[in-house]
């Protein structure tokens, strides 16, 4: 039997860093990486179709009557979207798939994907959350605040996740990320194979 895909789902507060992790779990480990759609404008540098997919409000609500999203939500004003079809197609060729994606996307991915594996990243301290979101220059204060409103939001659902991971050093936090989804597959799998074979051997009686 082959077998299926992973779905890894990580989020975080903004300004924690997840994006730079999960670049690097794309380069160094190999996992698929599911591109969101959103409404917000591009950031400097950002590319549309490797980024993000940037739409127009009139597109992404076109999507979200045809069913395109495995979820969406609305954060900070913009939407944004997990487009169903390059997921499902890649978890039946048997590869892992990240998600980078919002607290209220995650949960929802929960509820249809019981086997998601759920991690939280976070900064140290909202200090240096707050540093973070100012160092980037692309937001205004009121921006940043509001973000930090969020995080205070999302702070109150971070239960909801199975591993949360401290962004302090990144390659260290890259590195136990990988760790928690390798030992959650071995788990998995493992368990499967010996089921498999219990019922097999179970069934002469």
């Amino acid at each position: 039997m082959e077998k299926k895909g992973n779905l890894i789902v990580i989020s975080g507060f903004s300004g924690a860093g997840k994006g730079t992790v999960v670049k690097k779990l794309v380069e160094k480990y190999g996992y698929s990486l599911s591109v969101s759609a959103t409404t917000r404008a591009p950031r400097e540098g950002e590319v549309d179709g490797k980024d993000y997919y940037f739409k127009s409000v009139s597109d992404f609500q076109n999507l979200i009557d045809y069913n395109g999203f495995i979820e969406w939500a609305m954060y900070v004003e913009n939407y944004y979207g997990t487009p169903r079809k390059f997921v499902e197609e890649e978890m039946a060729k048997g590869n892992d798939v990240i998600l980078e994606i919002e607290v209220q996307g995650a949960i929802n991915i929960k509820s249809q994907y019981p086997d998601a594996i759920l991690i939280f990243i976070t900064a140290p301290d909202v200090a240096t959350l707050k540093d973070r979101l100012a160092g980037r220059g692309t937001e205004s204060e009121e921006v940043i605040l509001k973000r930090l409103k969020r995080a205070k939001e999302e702070s109150e659902d971070i239960g909801e996740y199975e591993y949360v991971v401290v962004n302090d050093d990144l390659d260290t936090c890259v590195d136990s990320v990988n760790a928690i989804i390798v030992r959650k597959k071995c788990l998995r799998e493992n368990n499967i194979e010996l089921i498999e074979e219990l019922q097999k051997e179970l069934s002469v009686y």
